[in-house]
């Protein structure tokens, strides 16, 4: 052991030289806390990047930092300091979109787009493999190749260009063994939106009708994938993007249709 992972292992016991270390930007609420959770049940030290401080967490392998990653002089600053107190990472899920109150087609273009190539160049500089390789995931949605009418059109842009970002980053980093695919979510329960179809049992039953896995996906479905693509038993897939959604996407709309509304066949 070197005098830098010696100096790691005495100020937190968790941090040793082997534990695999992500960071997790977006990690403070909905899909993104729930990618933290299964993370660091996995056994990796986690750390969050999020507009907001994390909630109290008693897990001491995880920790959160609070920076506009739109800012890049801060986000590099942050990341440095990631590094110095966790130790090197060796994966990433990248969660964050815009949610600002101005141009949100500005607002995308830096907070989707160029962070995102600022973190996936930053990680072929710095990621350090610590026996399960090197890995990101790209959680985007199914906006990326369907249009989301309640959506605006800055937030299709934004997921179309991180599909393409995806398969880019695969080539160009892939000589340095770093993997990245994208998730891209069909309609997802979160803890924030559970009041809400309670309240409308009528929505959920809609989809658990046209859904073929006969239910709605939830944050840990996507906690779920984005474990498995960063882990070694997805050693050799990347540049993908895959659609997360119960299969909802497979299906015709007219044979839809005809079904939800009992019309039939001709």
């Amino acid at each position: 052991m070197n005098g830098e992972e010696r100096e790691r292992d005495e100020r937190d016991p968790f941090m040793t030289s082997t534990a695999p270390h992500a960071l997790v930007v977006g990690g403070t609420r909905g899909i993104g806390r729930a990618v933290v959770r299964r993370l660091a049940a996995d056994g990796h030290v986690v750390s969050i990047i999020g507009r907001s401080q994390a909630a109290a967490n008693d897990d001491r392998r995880v920790r959160s930092w609070s920076a506009d990653i739109a800012d890049l002089s801060l986000l590099k600053a942050t990341l440095s300091e990631i590094v110095q107190a966790q130790g090197p990472l060796s994966a990433a899920v990248l969660l964050q979109r815009y949610r600002g109150g101005g141009d949100d087609w500005a607002g995308e273009i830096a907070t989707s787009l160029t962070a995102t190539r600022e973190l996936v160049e930053w990680a072929g500089e710095h990621f350090e493999d610590l026996g399960s390789g090197k890995a990101i995931v790209v959680v985007s949605s199914i906006a990326s190749g369907y249009v989301a009418s309640e959506q605006p059109v800055s937030y299709h842009m934004a997921k179309a260009a991180l599909s393409q970002m995806v398969r880019y980053y695969a080539v160009s980093l892939g000589r340095k063994g770093i993997r990245i695919n994208a998730v891209c979510p069909g309609t997802i329960v979160k803890e924030e939106s559970q009041r809400f179809y309670s309240e409308h049992p009528e929505i959920e039953a809609l989809y658990r009708e046209i859904v073929p896995l006969g239910r709605m996906g939830t944050s840990e479905d996507v906690a779920d994938l984005s474990a498995f693509l960063l882990g070694p038993r997805a050693s050799f897939l990347t540049g993908q993007n895959i659609v997360l959604d119960g299969g909802v996407s497979l299906q015709s709309h007219e044979s839809l249709s005809r079904r939800i509304s009992g019309a039939g066949t001709q």
